[in-house]
C-alpha cells in the first residue's frame, strides 16, 4: 500500500491539474461558435483565465521568461470576488521548481496583480545529467535514519537558491529523526551534491481536549453507520489503517481521553467547524478551494500530530491520558492542507516552513473562534487546554517570546527552526487582527524596535480575509517580505487603499519588524476615521435574561470624533441599551441585551453600529436564547404516496424569527418496507439543500419514526422542504408526517 500512494504522489508532482497552452487563442471559443463566445462572455472563470492567459504571454511584470521556457496554466480559482489563476512552468520540457506564478484578475477580466516565483532563467542551463537516476536515489536516502519506500526521481530545473540548476528531485519516505518522514530531496545532476530538500510531512504538537456532546456530519443509516462526512467532500476519520470507523448506529465514542472513536469525534467536530469557517468567513470552498477535503487519522503512538500532504494525523500527550485533537490543533494541521493546496504549494526551507508552521496556528485561531466552544474560548494560544508535555501552551500568539520563540523578524529567521520561525507571523495576525492594546480581557502585544507606538486591530475576520488573500498569492519561493506585499495588496483589493484595514496591515507588519518592499500597494489615510470591536462577541441566555458585551472603539487615523451606538437584528422581546450611549473614540461603552419572558428560543446575529462624522462601522454579537422549543416546531402531517423510482416533496412554513438554531431537529415518519431505499434531503428558505439519508444497503429495514439533526445556516423563517426520493424497486410507502424544530 505505501508503493502505491508513493508512487501516486510521485505522479502528482508531474501533473497539478488540468494544462492549457498559455496563449489567448487557447483560451477563446472556435471561430463561428456563437455558444461558446457567449458561455466566455457570461462565465467570469473564463474571463480571467483568458485575462490572464494574455497577461502571461505578454509577459507581464515578472512573468517575462527566456525563449526557452513556457507557462502552463494549472488552476482559476474563485475567492472574495476574485480569480486566482495559477501556472507551472518548464524550460526545454523540463518542469522548473520554484517555477510557478499567478495572476490575479477581477470578475470583469481585469488583471489586478501579478505574482512569479522567481524571474526567467539564463541561458545555458543544462538539461543532459551527468548522475545517473539510481545514485541520485541512493543519495537521496541519506537524509532518512530509515528508508521505507523510494519512487523513481524526476529530472528538474531548481530555480530556488543562488543559481539555477539542473537536479533530480527524489522522493523517500521513512523516517528522520525518529518521526515519520516524505522527503523530496533535490540532488544536483551535475555534482551529486544535495541541493535542497523539504520534508512533505509538517509536524506541530498538541493537546486532547474533550467538547462533550457534540453533533457531526456521519453517513450510513439503519444499523450500518461511518465517521465519513457525507456532506464534506473527502472528510472522514479513523485509525492507522485509514478506513473510516464505523458502527451499528450514529452514536460515537465514550467521552474517554484514550477512546479513538472518541477522538474521531473531536477531530470531526474541529475539521467540519473549519470548513464552515472557511466558508462562511473566508468564501474558500472547502479546505482545498474547489470542495474537497481530507482524511484524518488518530491513535499515532506519539506525542505529536501531523500533515503528511494526504492526510492528517494525530496522536496523544506525554501522559498518554487523552489525544492530540481539540480545534486548535487539528484546524493547524488542516490549515497545512490549505498552504498545499493555495498556489505556490508547500515550498522549501526554515522561512518558508515558518510561514507553512504560522498559517497551522492561524487557521486554528480563527477555527476556534468561529466555533466559539465555551469548553475552549478563543485566546491566540496553541495547545493550551492541556499540559502537554509539562510546560503548558506550546506557542503563543500575542507573544510568542513566551516560549522563546521570537517576536520580530530578523535576518536569522531564515536558520530558525520553523515553529519557533512561525513567531513573527503569528504575531503580525494577532496585532492585525485585535491590536497592542485591544483590552476587554485580551492581552497586549508588545510592538519590535522601530515600530509604531501602537497598532489597532481590524478583528479575526477581516484578518483572516486579508491573510487568505495573501495566501491566494503565494509562490514556491515566499518569505516574510513576500507575505507583507501580498498582503497589503489582498488589504487594498478588499477594503481599498485609504481603509483603516489596510493601514493595520501596514502598521502591523512594521510592529513585528518585516521592512517595506519596492513597490507594495501604500495605505493613504483619509482623514479622521475609528474602529468598533465587541468583547465578548456572543453570549447565551434564557428568556427573561441579560447579556452583556464592552463595546470597544479606537481612533485609527486623524482626530478623535464622537461615535452613537445602536444595536439591530435583535429577537421579539429583546431590548438593547447601551451605557454610554455615545463615546468619544477611544472609549468603551457597555451593551446590554434584556430577552423577554416571550422572547423565542434561538441564535440570533446582533449589529452593533457605531456612527461618527468619518462613516459607520458595525460589529456582530451573536446571542443564543436557550430554552424550550418556544413555537419554533412546525409539523406536516399530509400523506405522500412514495412510489418506485419517484420523488416527493412536502413544504413547512415556519414563522419562528432569528437563525435557525443548527442543527436544526428533523422528526420523520415513513411507512415503508425498505428504509434503504430512500434519500433523503432537507432544502432551507434560502434554497440550500441539506443531505439528511442517503440510500443503499445490504438489506431492507422497516422505516417508521427516525430522528436526525442537521446543521444548516439559516434564517428560520420561511419554507422547509423535504424531499423523499426511492432510488430502488419493488418497495413502496407513504410519508406519514415529519416535523422540524428551529
Amino acid at each position: 500500500m505505501r508503493r502505491t500512494a508513493l508512487l501516486a504522489a510521485a505522479a502528482a508532482l508531474a501533473v497539478t491539474g488540468v494544462v492549457v497552452p498559455a496563449t489567448v487563442a487557447a483560451a477563446k471559443p472556435p471561430p463561428g461558435s456563437e455558444s461558446a463566445i457567449r458561455s466566455l462572455a457570461d462565465d467570469p472563470a473564463q474571463r480571467a483565465a483568458a485575462a490572464a492567459d494574455q497577461a502571461v504571454a505578454s509577459g507581464l511584470d515578472d512573468l517575462r521568461v527566456s525563449p526557452n521556457e513556457t507557462y502552463r496554466r494549472t488552476a482559476v480559482t474563485p475567492g472574495g470576488g476574485m480569480y486566482y489563476v495559477t501556472y507551472e512552468r518548464s524550460y526545454k520540457g523540463l518542469p522548473i521548481v520554484g517555477g510557478d506564478a499567478v495572476v490575479v484578475t477581477d470578475a470583469g477580466g481585469r488583471v489586478r496583480d501579478t505574482e512569479a516565483a522567481s524571474g526567467a532563467l539564463p541561458l545555458g542551463v543544462p538539461t543532459s545529467p551527468a548522475v545517473s537516476a539510481e545514485t541520485a536515489t541512493e543519495t537521496a536516502k541519506t537524509v532518512l535514519s530509515r528508508v521505507d519506500d523510494t519512487a523513481a526521481p524526476r529530472l528538474v530545473v531548481l530555480a530556488w537558491g543562488a543559481r539555477p540548476r539542473l537536479a533530480w528531485e527524489a522522493l523517500v519516505s521513512g523516517i528522520a529523526d525518529g518521526k515519520p518522514s516524505i522527503q523530496h530531496v533535490f540532488v544536483d545532476a551535475a555534482t551529486g551534491e544535495i541541493a535542497d530538500s523539504y520534508d512533505q510531512v509538517k509536524a506541530g504538537t498538541g493537546n486532547g481536549y474533550y467538547y462533550g456532546t457534540v453533533t457531526i456530519n456521519t453517513s450510513g443509516s439503519g444499523s450500518s453507520y461511518s465517521m465519513t462526512d457525507s456532506t464534506r467532500s473527502g472528510l472522514r476519520c479513523g485509525g492507522q489503517n485509514g478506513s473510516a470507523y464505523t458502527g451499528a448506529d450514529d452514536s460515537w465514542g465514550n467521552g474517554g481521553g484514550t477512546n479513538l472513536e472518541t477522538a474521531c469525534v473531536d477531530a470531526l467536530y474541529g475539521v467540519q467547524r473549519e470548513w464552515d469557517m472557511l466558508r462562511d468567513w473566508l468564501g474558500r470552498n472547502g479546505i482545498n478551494g474547489s470542495g474537497g477535503g481530507f482524511p484524518a487519522r488518530v491513535g499515532l503512538n506519539d506525542v505529536n500530530a501531523y500533515w503528511n500532504g494526504s492526510y492528517t494525523n494525530f496522536g496523544h500527550s506525554q501522559d498518554n491520558a487523552r489525544q492530540a485533537t481539540p480545534i486548535d490543533v487539528v484546524a493547524h494541521e488542516f490549515g497545512h492542507a490549505v498552504f498545499q493546496t493555495t498556489p505556490g504549494g508547500a515550498g522549501s526551507g526554515n522561512e518558508n516552513g515558518g510561514l507553512n508552521e504560522a498559517t497551522g496556528d492561524i487557521f486554528g485561531s480563527l477555527t476556534e473562534a468561529y466555533a466559539n466552544n465555551p469548553n475552549d474560548p478563543p485566546d491566540y494560544q496553541v495547545g493550551e487546554e492541556v499540559n502537554l508535555v509539562g510546560d503548558g501552551p506550546i506557542r503563543y500568539m500575542y507573544n510568542p517570546s513566551l516560549v522563546g520563540d521570537p517576536n520580530c523578524y530578523s535576518s536569522s529567521i531564515p536558520r530558525t527552526e520553523v515553529h519557533s520561525a512561525a513567531g513573527p507571523l503569528n504575531h503580525w495576525f494577532y496585532l492585525l487582527a485585535e491590536g497592542s492594546s485591544p483590552g476587554g480581557g485580551k492581552p497586549s502585544s508588545p510592538i519590535c524596535s522601530g515600530g509604531p507606538s501602537s497598532v489597532s486591530g481590524v478583528g479575526i475576520q477581516k484578518a483572516g480575509k486579508i491573510y487568505l488573500g495573501a495566501l491566494q498569492r503565494k509562490t514556491s519561493t515566499w518569505k516574510y517580505v513576500n507575505v507583507r506585499t501580498a498582503s497589503l495588496a489582498a488589504a487594498v483589493e478588499l477594503y481599498g487603499a485609504s481603509s483603516a484595514e489596510c493601514a493595520a496591515t501596514k502598521a502591523a507588519w512594521n510592529a513585528v519588524g518585516v521592512p517595506a518592499q519596492s513597490g507594495e500597494a501604500s495605505c493613504s489615510s483619509s482623514g479622521s476615521d475609528f474602529s468598533l470591536s465587541l468583547s465578548p462577541t456572543s453570549g447565551t441566555v434564557t428568556p427573561g435574561q441579560s447579556a452583556t458585551a464592552t463595546v470597544a472603539t479606537s481612533t485609527t487615523s486623524g482626530s478623535a470624533q464622537t461615535v452613537s451606538l445602536s444595536a439591530s437584528g435583535l429577537p421579539s422581546g429583546a431590548t438593547a441599551s447601551f451605557s454610554p450611549s455615545s463615546v468619544t473614540s477611544g472609549g468603551s461603552s457597555t451593551l446590554t441585551i434584556a430577552t423577554g419572558a416571550s422572547t423565542p428560543s434561538g441564535t440570533y446575529t446582533v449589529t452593533v453600529t457605531g456612527s461618527g462624522s468619518s462613516g459607520a462601522h458595525t460589529a456582530s454579537y451573536t446571542l443564543t436564547v436557550s430554552g424550550g422549543s418556544g413555537g419554533r416546531t412546525f409539523t406536516n402531517g399530509t400523506n405522500y404516496t412514495i412510489n418506485d423510482l419517484t420523488t416527493i416533496t412536502s413544504p413547512i412554513t415556519s414563522t419562528a424569527t432569528g437563525t435557525a438554531a443548527s442543527p436544526v431537529q428533523l422528526s420523520i415518519t415513513i411507512s415503508h418496507t425498505c428504509a434503504e431505499d430512500l434519500r433523503i434531503r432537507l432544502q432551507g428558505p434560502n434554497g440550500t439543500w441539506y443531505t439528511v439519508k442517503s440510500s443503499g444497503g445490504s438489506s431492507c429495514t422497516s422505516f417508521g419514526t427516525r430522528t436526525y439533526s442537521v446543521p444548516v445556516t439559516q434564517t428560520a423563517a420561511g419554507t422547509w422542504t423535504l424531499e423523499v426520493r426511492d432510488q430502488y424497486t419493488y418497495d413502496t410507502g407513504y410519508l406519514d408526517s415529519w416535523s422540524i424544530t428551529l
